[in-house]
């Protein structure tokens, strides 16, 4: 079984908090809220994350490897020494991004234009987050390696200014969720084996390939919640970052209504996910399984799974291919109860 590690810093939400805020529906946030914070930057600035985010990666094998203690202004320090190239190939591209097409990124950054095969062959194998890229997200790919190193310059400055305008303040509020989650966390490794520590701090993640890993790095993070981050940043080293944010906490400072607990009502709300727990309540099942069942295309049932995910209500199995296989989480339906009922007596 691996060797754990525990890790700590606010570099990791800086980092997840951007991903997040420029795909907030996907973690159950409030799109009009992520909007509100990402006009605090100036508009170039925004526009050019904006385009970034509909193709990058996570970055979190880069925070994996930063010096200690990592905190966002380590990470903005070690960002400005790196090459403006080096910089924004480690912040966008994820491990996941295979060697060939890096191949066909760097040509296009030493020729500064993409000819039809490079396009041709990015579409059909540029994978980011599991998924192709959009036409539109492909076009802003080609637009940003087409110049390398003045997207590396852009990128660093909107990462300053969005902790200036945003992330300062905010690193200060969840320190303290952090701390109590690590504490947590480590409270829970000394009763737990690793594969079910896993499963609890993720709510309901199951790595298959878990025990052929020798390092595993854990780290919490307030912006994560309730998703967790895994990826690879060394081979036989896995990065699990699991969310800490309470079910009765909004990642919204001053929300009234917890986003969590809004997310798990809704997905409870709708008579497909009810059908879709009701199957997976018999036994584990593919999206392509589930999908033939409802008699539903596999884009529309991975949508609901992924909300049903959001929710906590149902348990993943990720294999060494990243095939998956859900299965209900009913002892979620327990916490979700709990959590409505602090919700509802708790004093502000």
């Amino acid at each position: 079984m691996p060797t754990i590690t525990w890790e700590t810093g606010t570099a990791y939400d800086f980092i997840i908090s951007l991903l997040v805020l420029h795909h907030a529906a996907n973690f159950g946030l409030r799109p009009s809220w992520a909007a509100g914070v990402r006009q605090r930057i100036s508009s170039p600035r925004r526009d050019f994350l904006e385009r970034m985010y509909s193709y990058a990666g996570s970055g979190l094998e880069w925070v994996c490897n930063l010096p200690k203690p990592k905190d966002a202004s380590i990470a903005l320090r070690v960002a400005a020494d790196l090459a403006p190239a080096d910089r924004f190939e480690a912040l966008t591209l994820a491990g996941e991004v295979s060697a060939d097409v890096r191949e066909v990124l760097h040509t296009i950054a030493d020729q500064r234009k993409a000819t039809a095969v490079d396009r041709d062959y990015l579409r059909a194998n540029f994978i980011q987050r599991g998924q192709h890229l959009s036409p539109a997200a492909l076009e802003n790919l080609i637009k940003v390696w087409s110049n390398l190193e003045t997207s590396g310059e852009h990128l660093l400055a909107a990462f300053q200014e969005y902790y200036s305008a945003f992330f300062e303040e905010e690193e200060t509020r969840i320190r303290p969720a952090l701390e109590r989650g690590l504490a947590h966390a480590r409270e829970l490794a000394e009763r737990l084996q690793v594969a079910a520590l896993v499963e609890e701090l993720s709510h309901g993640v199951r790595i298959a390939d878990l025990e052929m890993v020798r390092s595993l790095v854990l780290a919490p993070s307030y912006w994560t919640s309730p998703l967790v981050f895994h990826v690879r940043p060394k081979p036989s080293q896995a990065l699990i970052v699991f969310g800490v944010r309470s079910p009765v906490e909004s990642v919204a400072p001053g929300g009234e209504t917890p986003d969590l607990l809004i997310t798990a009502l809704k997905s409870l709300a709708d008579p497909t996910r009810l059908r879709i727990l009701r199957y997976l309540t018999g036994r584990p099942l593919a999206p392509a399984e589930l999908a033939r069942l409802l008699r539903l295309r596999p884009p529309t049932v991975t949508h609901h799974l992924q909300a049903l995910r959001l929710a906590g209500l149902v348990q993943v199995t990720v294999n060494e291919k990243n095939e998956r296989r859900y299965a209900a989480r009913l002892e979620s339906l327990n916490e979700l109860s709990i959590a409505i009922q602090e919700f509802l007596t708790k004093q502000d």
